[in-house]
């Protein structure tokens, strides 16, 4: 079964002024379509075509690099779009409310220290917030389009909200100016969507 792009539940303009049409239009219709494509391809006639995208990712170490960098970008963008809505930001209620002041200590504090994650990625990656074994939430970043669910991943968790910071995802609109779209980035967040996520897990 070959894996699809998921379409976007909202309007492509409807992440502005944080998150631009254009960047919207080439990130999701070029940049995660190639994932697609080429993740579809280097699978094609394997036993991974069965398998779930999670699954895969749990077990990248036995794929090639293709897999791990498509399938990767795949499962990455799968989750970007889908927690973030247009009208949404202000902060996280109830149990996820909870478990980031008992994590981080407020969520002012979880905000300083997953913009650091983002900001202090060399290069392209992602930041995250995950679930880990112990149940607790822990925020981590990984490079290029590797995640927290790969058995190759030096933090390993479920994650429930990332952050894309290549700079592919930003730099129409901010340019150089990384910390200026992480920021902008929180205006966006769908707080149901990564509490929905984190009830999951």
């Amino acid at each position: 079964m070959a894996f699809t792009l998921p379409a976007l539940s909202y309007a492509v303009d409807a992440l502005e002024p944080h998150i631009d049409k254009m960047t919207m239009e080439i990130h999701h219709g070029k940049h995660h379509a190639a994932y697609v494509t080429n993740l579809n391809n280097a699978i094609a006639g394997t036993d991974a075509e069965k398998l779930s995208i999670e699954e895969i990712c749990k077990s990248i170490s036995k794929y090639p690099m293709a897999v791990r960098n498509n399938g990767g970008g795949h499962f990455n963008h799968s989750m970007f779009w889908s927690i973030m809505s247009p009208n949404k930001g202000g902060a996280p209620s109830g149990k996820l409310a909870d478990a980031i002041n008992a994590a981080f200590g407020s969520f002012d504090e979880f905000k300083t220290k997953f913009a650091a994650a983002g900001a202090t990625r060399f290069g392209s990656g992602w930041a995250w917030l995950i679930v880990g074994a112990d149940h607790k939430l822990a925020i981590c970043s990984t490079p290029n389009q590797d995640n927290p669910l790969m058995d190759i991943a030096e933090v390993k968790g479920t994650p429930i909200l990332g952050m894309d910071v290549w700079e592919h995802a930003y730099y129409l609109k901010y340019q150089n100016r990384r910390p200026d779209y992480m920021t902008a980035f929180f205006n966006v967040i769908n707080w149901d969507a990564v509490t929905e996520r984190y009830e999951k897990a």
